[in-house]
């Protein structure tokens, strides 16, 4: 937070009210989603912000924050860090006012991302492999050069900016039950939960976290920011390790409840979008959204107007193959199974026999003993996990070894694509999921790291258009155990240890 006191909820409501951002924001349009709300039996609408100029309600607060800096910090000019939409919001918003603007990105950052930002005409300084190396050194760069800091969510003005979506939604909608609002650091969630709350308290107002980066949810259990370490970066734009000092004393307040969302879950509220709207979010975008859904199937709501933020449309095209193939499972429309059947012929035709009428949407599987095999199978549901739990209890009923993998990550992000049979040696194997960055040496450098200290016994990795890329690796570590801890450190990449993963042992170990 900046050097400004707290203020409380009558200053925050002055500051949005006050908000001088239209020549540059536009008032967004709120929309019905007729085929959701038809299936979830509630009027479900969308607050439209990938409608302003660099699709993200970034803009908001960047704009207003920069708008009521004094006259000798717009002549020496601004400085921010960022890979994302605030990035582009500081930087057009710098054009509108002719003031200079640097941003500082990770090196990891895509080119599209930092020519979007040179086309506004801001300074683009390229440091650091993670946006916490990048913000430190815009800090420094702000103190020896004496730069204003736009902060991307934990400052009142700020805040304050993105508080303007919950008096536009006041005015667009009669009767509202609950709002729900993403949280990465959780600006935009503060600036609509204090208004809100200031003015009718009735209204629910519920946070929305993806279950790989809930730092709010464990902010407020902890009673303070914690950094929660490694979080997940399919939706970046709200992939923040630790909440903001002023957004959880605003949330810790004002907000009514949070609720997580899987990955899966997110790819199938962008395909709802997409369905009723044709606009294709951010999986961050999305996000409140699949909260939405989430909250209302859960507590069994069955009437009122409820509202999500579609917050940003920034999106690589690549990242889309990944949403398609996982919207279905996060709708539960289709259920995934590891499933070990006899190794003769006509056991896929008894296999789909005792599926019964549900078709097999997918079905892996490689020869490898005489005695069974273990196949990779998706089913398609009509009545989600009830119904795949019938599945599950039907085949094995029938006499058929049946794992649930519907829920397992690798499985769904790798093993699917690698089941091709056991290894033919006997190998003292552990498996590792990294998070590389998306840049042309990531690989190289890994394997440098390597060198010959490790043989590789298994590999998978796939582009998805995202900052940062999901490796599986297996590296046969016999008489080298105590050497295996030494070279993750030196690869210096995020890693979790997934040996004992149920599909791996079942599929490929």
């Amino acid at each position: 937070m900046s050097g400004d006191k707290q203020l409380d909820a009558q200053g925050y409501l002055k500051k949005i009210l006050l908000a001088r951002i239209y020549d540059l924001v536009k008032v967004t349009p709120l929309q019905k989603l007729d085929n959701l709300s038809s299936r979830l039996g509630v009027n479900v609408m969308l607050k439209r912000e990938d409608y302003q100029k660099i699709h993200s309600f970034k803009l908001r607060g960047a704009y207003h924050k920069i708008k009521n800096l004094d006259e000798a910090a717009l002549k020496a000019g601004i400085i921010t860090a960022s890979a994302g939409n605030h990035a582009q919001g500081v930087a057009l918003s710098a054009k509108q006012l002719g003031i200079k603007a640097t941003i500082v990105m990770p090196t990891t950052t895509p080119d599209l991302k930092i020519d979007a930002v040179r086309n506004y005409g801001a300074e683009v300084v390229l440091y650091g492999d993670s946006f916490n190396e990048s913000y430190d050194y815009a800090q420094q760069c702000a103190k020896k050069k004496g730069l204003t800091m736009i902060p991307p969510y934990d400052d009142p003005d700020v805040i304050a900016g993105q508080g303007t979506i919950a008096h536009e939604i006041i005015g667009q909608c009669d009767s509202i039950d609950t709002i729900y609002v993403q949280i990465g650091g959780g600006g935009l969630a503060a600036g609509i939960a204090v208004y809100i709350k200031s003015l009718l308290p009735h209204i629910k107002v519920i946070g929305v976290e993806s279950e790989g980066s809930a730092c709010m949810k464990a902010a407020l259990k902890a009673g303070k920011p914690v950094d929660i370490g490694y979080v997940s970066h399919f939706a970046d734009g709200v992939a923040v390790s630790k909440a903001g000092t002023e957004t959880f004393r605003v949330l810790s307040k004002y907000l009514d409840d949070i609720v997580t969302c899987s990955n899966d879950e997110i790819c199938a509220a962008m395909k709802d979008i997409f369905d009723d709207t044709r606009a294709i979010a951010e999986p961050s975008g999305a996000l409140s959204l699949a909260g939405l859904k989430k909250y209302v199937r859960e507590n069994n709501i069955k009437s009122g107007n409820h509202i999500a933020i579609l917050s940003g449309a920034n999106v690589k095209f690549h990242t889309l193959r990944m949403v398609a193939e996982r919207c279905d499972v996060g709708e539960m429309s289709e259920g995934i199974l590891s499933v070990e059947i006899p190794e003769k012929i006509g056991a896929f035709l008894d296999f789909t026999k005792a599926i019964g009428s549900r078709a097999v949407t997918e079905f892996s599987y490689r020869y490898n003993s005489s005695q069974g095999a273990r196949v990779f199978a998706s089913v398609e549901l009509t009545d989600g996990k009830k119904e795949l739990n019938e599945i599950c209890k039907s085949l094995k009923k029938s006499g058929y070894l049946v794992t649930d993998l519907t829920d397992d990550v690798l499985a769904k992000d790798h093993l699917r694509y690698m089941v091709g049979g056991h290894p033919a040696a006997n190998l003292n194997e552990r498996l590792f999921l990294f998070e590389f960055p998306s840049t042309a040496n990531a690989l190289v450098r890994f394997l440098e790291t390597l060198g010959n200290a490790y043989n590789i016994t298994l590999f998978h990795f796939r582009i998805t258009g995202l900052e940062f890329c999901s490796v599986l690796c297996g590296l046969d570590v016999t008489g080298k155990e105590d050497g295996v801890n030494d070279f993750i450190k030196a690869v210096g990449y995020p890693v979790e240890e997934v040996t004992s993963n149920t599909a791996y042992q079942q599929l490929i170990k």
